[in-house]
């Protein structure tokens, strides 16, 4: 039987299963395997901590996917899987962390048997999930196919959300803000940094309402001082100190379904460098945003923003955002537009983006940040509604 308690209807199922084969034509791909987890979770609504081990989906043009992977966690799939439990395959722990055996060994021989092994394969080469050594396996073993770089192909096709998936995201946008609220009433000079971030994973597994929240792919990112100068530390034992700014990067997530918010708190006074940034960084996000209307080039975002930075005398390049959806560990970004200035994709509407124009200076760091819809037409929608500001506790806004 299928899985019960799926999260999408059998319709949206069977419209990403058509986008996806669509693509696999173009690219002329007989059958597709898919490892990356949040392509497997679109997919067919596969939902586990497993990906830890070689699994993945099999994608043909002509009959219903196929989930594959370690013989325990088979019965996983048939209990998150919309597929029927006959399209549930298992290969046994042998196959595990061994130097003698290699789980694609077992892929192969499904491929075989499906009458696949001279045909033109798909696999996610630039993933996370799938190996070098898994690669080199398949390949010894399937040497008649011919292997297609699909790399990003479904990712591709999660670019437009469906209005059911959007409804997750505003669930996920409200467990976000009851972070954010939390940080703010929480912290204080003297609280140890590890406790704060307790209460961060209390809030977002709680929920709101009967919305409850999941584990995010990213954990809690809270630099502070000088050490908001690198983007990507996380926490330790040591407090909150007056007179220091923080960041707080967090995301609420419901249904695998993410959506990141960040805010900096400066507990006391902040420095006039710190309130001139504030001013120019909120003016470069507001006029992204209204930039990321369809048809616009992503570019244009990134243009926006740091035009605005650059008449404060900030210096930003790179990238600014990047589209968010479903996502698994180790990062809640779908890996295929980016808000940068030679980003020529063309924004339509139902694409979500984390809007993220960070500063990282030589010494302090301010992050003020939106996940953001583009509409049918007009400006962006913030899914949060939280001040865009820098947040000050215990001393006054200059």
């Amino acid at each position: 039987m299928p899985g019960s308690h799926l999260p999408f209807s059998e319709q949206e199922y069977a419209a990403r299963l058509e986008k996806t084969r669509r693509a696999m034509e173009e690219r002329g791909i007989d059958i597709l395997f898919v490892e990356d987890p949040s392509n497997m979770a679109w997919l067919t609504g596969y939902d586990g901590w497993s990906f830890y081990v070689h699994q993945g989906v099999l994608v043909f043009m002509d009959e219903e996917p196929v989930w594959w992977g370690r013989a325990q966690d088979g019965n996983g799939a048939i209990r998150t899987c919309y597929m029927n439990d006959e399209r549930v395959l298992r290969y046994s722990d042998h196959y595990i962390q061994s130097n003698h055996h290699h789980p694609m060994e077992n892929l192969a021989e499904v491929i075989r048997a499906f009458g696949y092994g001279d045909k033109r394969i798909g696999v996610e080469l630039e993933n996370y999930y799938f190996s070098a050594k898994a690669y080199l396996v398949l390949k010894e073993a399937l040497p008649k196919a011919a292997f297609v770089d699909a790399t990003g192909l479904v990712n591709w096709q999660r670019a437009v959300k469906s209005a059911e998936e959007i409804a997750f995201m505003r669930r996920a946008a409200r467990i976000s803000e009851k972070i954010i609220d939390g940080i703010v009433e929480r912290i204080e000079p003297g609280v140890k940094k590890n406790d704060l971030v307790a209460e961060i994973y209390a809030d977002a597994i709680r929920g709101v309402d009967d919305d409850w929240g999941e584990y995010p792919a990213i954990v809690p990112l809270l630099p502070s001082g000088s050490d908001a100068a690198a983007p990507h530390l996380t926490w330790d034992g040591r407090r909150f100190e007056e007179g220091v700014a923080t960041f707080f990067e967090i995301a609420g997530c419901y249904r695998r379904y993410h959506v990141p918010l960040c805010r900096t708190v400066f507990l006391g006074t902040p420095p006039q460098y710190m309130l001139d940034a504030e001013k120019a960084l909120i003016e470069g996000l507001e006029a992204g945003m209204d930039a990321a209307r369809p048809g616009n080039r992503a570019g244009l975002v990134a243009d926006a923003l740091y035009g605005a930075l650059e008449k404060a005398g900030i210096t930003r390049d790179g990238r600014c955002g990047y589209p968010i959806g479903i996502s698994y560990p180790p990062d809640w970004g779908e890996r295929t537009i980016s808000f940068r200035r030679e980003d020529d994709t063309i924004l339509e509407a139902g694409m979500t983006f984390h809007f993220m124009p960070g500063l990282w200076m030589a010494d302090w760091g301010l992050e003020i940040t939106e996940s953001i819809l583009i509409k049918e037409e007009g400006p962006a929608e913030a899914l949060c509604k939280r001040p865009r500001e820098l947040i000050v506790k215990n001393g006054r806004h200059g």
